[in-house]
């Protein structure tokens, strides 16, 4: 016997108050899939920019550390692919969010290692790397929550 008010397990407010947050996070999830398609896009863009551009476009990016640079350039593909898996509700979609924020995290220690060494590097990068970090972290915890399968 449940405390008086109390909805049964299973009933009509119970189930409500579940999905409702559900919905809301179904929603925040394909707000964030559609910025990771657009963050993904632009990072090719500006990284292809970086690494294949002309010599204005490589003066441009001052210090910036090679393997950082290559590394958002790659990732900006799987940005576009894992907000377009997202939008779909794919079940790999969530895993794949998680995969690129510990692959951010790896290799914001490397770059860590590189300052730490007194290599020259861009203040920006630092930035960059911690704004792609916290964007893959939230939208992995908002994709486990939101295509959670349900039993």
């Amino acid at each position: 016997m449940g405390r008086p008010g109390a909805a049964a397990h299973g009933g009509p407010l119970h189930t409500t108050l579940l999905k409702a947050p559900r919905m809301n996070t179904h929603r925040l999830l394909k707000v964030l899939a559609v910025v990771a398609i657009v963050f993904g896009a632009l990072t090719v863009f500006s990284g292809g920019r970086a690494l294949f551009g002309g010599v204005e476009a490589r003066t441009s990016v001052g210090n910036a550390v090679g393997f950082v640079l290559w590394f958002n350039f790659s990732a900006g593909f799987a940005y576009v692919l894992t907000g377009y898996g997202l939008l779909q509700g794919r079940r790999w979609a969530p895993r794949a969010a998680s995969l690129l924020a510990l692959a951010t995290a790896l290799v914001a220690v490397a770059f860590g290692l590189h300052v730490m060494g007194g290599r020259a590097y861009e203040l920006r990068t630092v930035g960059a790397l911690a704004l792609r970090l916290v964007f893959w972290v939230a939208v992995a915890i908002v994709a486990q929550r939101a295509l959670k399968p349900t039993h």
